[in-house]
Order: C-alpha cells, then structure tokens, then sequence
C-alpha cells in the first residue's frame, strides 16, 4: 500500500477550496498504521516472504496433485489438465476480488484463508478418491476443488501484499516485486518436491495431508505470531482453534490412510486383491486368488484392467500370430511387460531372439515373481530366448542400441485413447519401428476396439499407411470381461467393448492375412479363416478420409 499519510505535524488538505482559489484534492484514503511487531521490520519483512514461499509450494503441489490424481483416475491427461488449470486460473481471479472485503482486517482474513486453504487441499485427494471408488464418477468434484482451491489460492496475495505494507512500507512495485519472486521461487520448489520427494516417499493421499498441514503450520504462526497484536483476544483463539483442528483432521486422516485406500481399494477391485504396487511409473494392482487357476487373474495397471486371465489368451493370440506368419527368427515386442505376448512368441521353436522393450520394469519384477502371473505367461522370462530392455519405446527406437533389424514387431501397447501412449501411435513412431523392419517383416498392431471406438481404430490404420506401410485390419472377438475400473468404469454408448482391434502391417503390398500351418495344436481361438471374416467385417465399416496422427498433431480421443 502506498503510504499517503499527511507529513507529520501538518494538515491535511480541506475538503474545500479557498474561494477563487484552485479545487481542492480529492480525499485520500487513509493508510493504516504500522503493526506493532516482536521483531524489527526487516526480521518481520523476511518472515512475511518467507511464509509466501511456503503457502505458493503448497499451492503448486495441490494443484500437481489433482491434475495427476485426475489423469489417474479420469484418463486423458491432456483434457484433465486443461479443466483443472482453467478453472484454477478463473478462481484465482475470482479469489483475487474476494479478497478485498477482508482488507480492512488483513491479518485474521489471512489465517482464515490458510486455514481452509489446508483443509480443503489437504483432504482434495482423499475425497476425490473417495468419490471414484464409491460413486464411479470425480469430474464433478474435481471441478469443485479446483475452483475452491483456486479461489482461496487467489486471496492470498492481496492479503499479504497489505500485510507486508504495514510491516514496513515501501513502493508498490517493489513489494510486488518482493512478493511475485518468492511466491515464484516456492512454486518451483513445490513443482519439483511433488515427483521426486511426495508422490513417490508419500504417494498422493499422504503427501497432499502433509502440504495441508505445513500450509496450516506457515499461515498460522505468521498470524498468531508476527501480527498478534493486529488481532483481538476473541479472533487469536479462534484462529487458534480453527488451526489445530485443522492440524487435528489432517493427522487423523494420515493415520487412518492406509486403512482407507484398502478399503477403497476392495471398492473398486472387488474382496481379492492381492498385489498392490506403486511403482515409478505408474499403480500395478493383481486381483485373484493366490493359488488355483490363473484364469482368475485380473491385472490392472493405473486403474485400467490391463489383462484379465479369462479371455487374455484371445487378445494375445490375435495380436502375436498373424504377425508370426511368415519369417520370425528376432522378434521385438513393444510393451508388454506381462510376459503374455512373449509367451505366444516363444512357441515357435524356430524364434532365435525376443527382445521386449518395457517402460515399467516394476511389470517386468511382478511377470517374473508374482506366481499366478508367471504361469499365465509359462514363466516367459525364464526363457533364454528372452532379452528385456526397460526404456521408453519411443526413445529406445531412436538411439543406437536397438541393433540388427526384426523379422517380426509386436505393438502391445495401451489404448491409443490414452494421453501418454498418444506418441507411440504417431506416424513419427511408425516411420522408426518401419527402419527397423527387416524385408518381408511384419507389425501387429493393437489399435483399440473398433466397436466402440471406431474413428480411434481408423485413425491407427490411417497412421500406419501414412508412414509407408500396407496394412490388413482385423478384429477378434468373444470379450468375456467388462471393465470394472478405471476410465471405462462409466461404460460408453452401448456398454463395454465386446472385441479388440488390430491392423497388421508390412512394407509393400498388404501382407497375407492367416496363421502358420501347425499351430492349430496350440491355439484356442484363432484360425485362417476367422481372420479374414473379421477383415472383411472391419473393412465394411471403414472410415475413409481420416488424416494421420502425428506428434505435433496427435488425432486420437
């Protein structure tokens, strides 16, 4: 606040001119005067940017948080982001305007504000877990919390830009100044402590309790300490109790946090899980018994049923064999940590080398010790055959260490509806794994359920023509599990897919569409002529016209 007190010992200017003489000023409004502080004004200007560091590293990790809770839970992390961030801008404008009918008691409207700043923040990911697990459905509270967050957000710099003021007053540029760069400072830290130190020490729920309860800590001492004598004896207690109440839901709700993600983990799950992992990359959740036949198996990776030991082998067969007709001596497999598309690949006695590139390797550790999943996948790894790289595919295909060229490439990716899998659907990823297609080499491609997602289905085939290959689309049928969690938990128009999608692909003319004669021995669903009634069925629902994917232009939704 600019001071604009009369100089000491003078007048202030009446409010009417002398007769014929210039108009008089406007009235200014009056400054208010400087707080009393236990500390000399430089200690308590320092200790006023000191909290604005701490209050704008809470408000980045609670923002962080909801955005990656949202991708999580949600899906499509490119929406999700765009929804939370636009209504957080919005709210701190809004914020911003509320905060100016607490100016006249800066110091309790400032812990008011960090209060419920820490309440609400803290408790955001619980509750939106919460609503997942027991409702099905968290955009609505999602869009709740990042206006209510983003509204309390939005008060706090005006709050504290008076505060600082009546520490020890200065130009207004050079107390936005002051303040600007320590909540930008903060932020920085926040950004940076919520991936390497909270999510990964803590993970979302805990980590998201302790911010709120440092928030708590900062707001509350800077009030009931620095400006105490700015408050009166009734709002000193009740900021006072309001705070360790605060502290008091925080800390019960971190103690009681591990009980309730196991419960909410049975409610979207079901009574048998029996792995539940956070790795670096992403949540590896197995349901079944421990013991009996894998079949019961369901494997979930960040909430999407990823393989589900009932109708695996159908997929699996679909994906791997077309692609196997014909030379296969090396063989790279793009995903597929779970072991299940090398499995079909390691029984042909003739495969010389299976490399299977793999983001994940906490997939790899669970394929390989898990038992019900390493008899799913006839202990794959076991195989010496079996050669694993844990890296990004995308990268891996561009460095040097890829090697000779495949016979045989397998895309066992997730959906291409998935934000992060986007690039690996692009025609720039195409163009790399065609270099490293040997002449005559094969790609299966898995790219989504054309029944549900038909424009997503076409859109791959569009892709993989587009960076130079001739393409066999085809569908295998007889789903015989839904999707009870993750982003397909709210079924789509028609229910759950009941089929999967692939497109095989080669250089030059479309490659024969069928499987190697003398596997009939071990396959359970798939034969020559299911294929090619499933090519014709998909080519009869064509969508023609369709432009490619690519990296600046990612077409998939």
């Amino acid at each position: 606040m600019i001071d604009r007190s009369p100089p000491c010992g003078g007048e202030a200017p009446s409010a009417l001119a002398a007769p014929g003489g210039p108009p008089a000023p406007e009235p200014r409004e009056a400054a208010s005067p400087p707080v009393a502080l236990p500390v000399r004004p430089r200690t308590g200007r320092m200790l006023v940017l000191a909290t604005v560091f701490v209050c704008a590293a809470c408000g980045l990790v609670y923002e962080l948080e909801l955005l990656a809770l949202a991708s999580y839970l949600i899906g499509d992390s490119v929406t999700q982001a765009s929804v939370v961030l636009s209504v957080m801008v919005f709210a701190m404008g809004v914020g911003s305007l509320l905060a100016k009918q607490l100016r006249g008691r800066p110091a309790a409207g400032f812990g008011a504000v960090e209060a419920v700043l820490a309440l609400v923040g803290g408790l955001s990911a619980i509750a939106l877990y919460a609503c997942f697990a027991w409702l099905g459905e968290s955009r609505p509270a999602l869009v709740a919390f990042s206006l209510a967050i983003g509204i309390l957000i939005g008060a706090e710099i005006p709050l504290l830009m008076t505060l600082i003021q009546r520490v020890r007053r200065q130009d207004a540029g050079g107390a936005v100044a002051d303040l600007f760069a320590a909540d930008y400072v903060g932020a920085l830290v926040g950004g940076l402590a919520f991936p390497f130190l909270l999510l990964p020490v803590l993970g979302q729920l805990t980590g998201a309790m302790l911010t709120g309860a440092v928030n708590a800590a900062a707001g509350g001492a800077l009030v009931l300490w620095l400006f105490r004598g700015d408050l009166s004896r009734r709002a000193r207690w009740l900021l006072l109790a309001a705070n360790l109440g605060v502290l008091a839901v925080l800390a019960g709700a971190t103690a009681l946090a591990d009980d309730f993600e196991r419960v909410a983990r049975r409610a979207v799950y079901g009574s048998e899980v029996r792995v539940a992992v956070q790795t670096g990359v992403q949540e590896l959740v197995v349901t079944g018994p421990s013991k009996g036949s894998p079949r019961t198996l369901d494997l979930y990776l960040d909430g999407r049923l990823r393989v589900s030991g009932y109708d695996e082998h159908r997929y699996h067969e679909a994906l791997v064999h077309p692609a196997m007709n014909g030379p296969h001596t090396r063989v790279l497999v793009l995903g597929g940590g779970d072991g299940l598309a090398a499995r079909e690949v390691l029984r042909y006695p003739d495969v010389r080398s299976v490399t299977v590139v793999e983001l994940d390797e906490g997939v790899v550790r669970l394929a390989r010790t898990d038992p019900m999943l390493s008899r799913l996948n006839d202990h794959a790894f076991d195989d010496p055959r079996m050669r694993v790289v844990t890296a990004d595919a995308f990268g891996w295909l561009r460095s040097g260490a890829v090697g000779f060229g495949y016979d045989v490439v397998v895309s066992d990716l997730p959906d291409p509806g998935i934000t992060p899998s986007t690039k690996l659907y692009s025609e720039e990823f195409y163009g790399l794994v065609a270099r490293r297609l040997r002449p005559g080499g094969r790609i299966g491609v898995h790219a989504g359920p054309l029944s549900a997602r038909p424009r997503t289905f076409w859109t791959v085939e569009a892709t993989l023509r587009a960076a130079g290959l001739a393409t066999r689309p085809y569908t295998a049928g007889g789903r015989l599990s839904g999707f009870p969690a993750g982003p397909d938990r709210s079924t789509a128009r028609g229910g759950p897919p009941w089929d999967w999608g692939f497109v095989l692909a080669a250089r030059g003319r479309p490659p024969a569409l069928g499987v190697q004669a003398g596997t009939t021995t071990w396959l359970r669903s798939l034969s020559t002529a299911a294929l090619y009634a499933a090519s014709r069925d998909a080519e009869r629902v064509r969508i023609r016209g369709l432009p490619p994917s690519t990296l600046p232009h990612p077409r998939y939704s």
